[in-house]
């Protein structure tokens, strides 16, 4: 019997904190499935969960970081990108994730996510954007394409919005991505193509919020919203990510955008140290102050 428990046991189990099911998202919400295809990304890397640290924000996404089964930082709002920055500059041999929500990473934390990719802090950033503030009410966000009514915006949004794989290539990130929570094999791919990548690393991942955008726009439920991810979705590998903004109702452009080389951050610091100190730079990567 217990040989053939173990044939059906999720092998992802191992990556989370079981005893904390079962856990906050509502009914339909997508986080949960980019939290799986994190840990299928996870099993395929046969990363060693010793060196794997996740930072997360606050919001809904923010929430991801205490249901795994890794070290992991819950830290103030907006704030989770620098907190990943001191973590990976102190222990450069982690593999530190960043994973939180559209709110987060771009409105409080938009300045950080900029001079992160600016730096190429060898960090992965994952964003899943639901294109609203959905755990405090449902407000405009920074992501809200227009027209989209929320609680804020009863009427219709009527700010630009972010094209977030445009501005994350051209602040200077190395690898630019965007799926939804309906490329679910994808998406892992994606993932695990990211932990092998030196450098600043970012995936968007838009995702349903069907207690308060979906509801709000008479868009369904989650499953309706996977159905139109299907048939809005257009994979366009290689695509200038200026051409890659989202609409309301228009076509959803999903694929790897940028898979690119340059130094990361701590390679340069090293060589210009090295450069400027000469025999007063310690190998291991401290600085003599002196």
């Amino acid at each position: 019997m217990s040989e053939l428990v173990s044939l059906h046991e999720n092998p992802t189990e191992q990556f989370l904190r079981t005893d904390r099911m079962p856990h906050i998202w509502c009914p339909g919400c997508g986080i949960g499935t980019t939290v799986n295809c994190f840990t299928r990304a996870l099993l395929d890397s046969n990363a060693n969960l010793d060196k794997v640290s996740v930072v997360s924000g606050i919001g809904c996404s923010g929430r991801v970081a205490g249901y795994l089964n890794l070290d992991s930082f819950h830290t103030t709002h907006g704030r989770a990108i620098p907190f990943a920055t001191g973590l990976k500059l102190a222990r450069p041999d982690l593999d530190v994730v960043v994973y939180s929500g559209d709110g987060d990473l771009f409105a409080i934390g938009g300045n950080h996510f900029i001079h992160a990719a600016r730096r190429n802090v060898d960090i992965k950033v994952i964003c899943v954007n639901n294109l609203v503030y959905a755990m405090t009410g449902g407000q405009t966000a920074p992501t809200t394409p227009g027209d989209a009514l929320t609680s804020t915006s009863p009427y219709g949004t009527f700010e630009p919005s972010f094209n977030l794989p445009q501005l994350a290539e051209a602040a200077g990130a190395v690898y630019v991505a965007r799926w939804t929570t309906y490329h679910v094999r994808q998406l892992a791919k994606s993932m695990f193509e990211m932990f092998n990548k030196k450098g600043f690393a970012f995936i968007e991942v838009l995702s349903p919020c069907p207690t308060l955008y979906q509801r709000r726009n008479k868009m369904g439920d989650g499953m309706e919203t996977l159905r139109q991810y299907k048939e809005l979705s257009k994979r366009k590998d290689g695509a200038s990510t200026s051409e890659v903004g989202l609409t309301r109702d228009g076509e959803i452009v999903v694929g790897k955008f940028v898979d690119r080389d340059r130094p990361d951050y701590a390679t340069l610091m090293k060589a210009h140290y090295q450069h400027t100190m000469g025999d007063k730079y310690v190998e291991t990567g401290a600085i003599i102050c002196q």
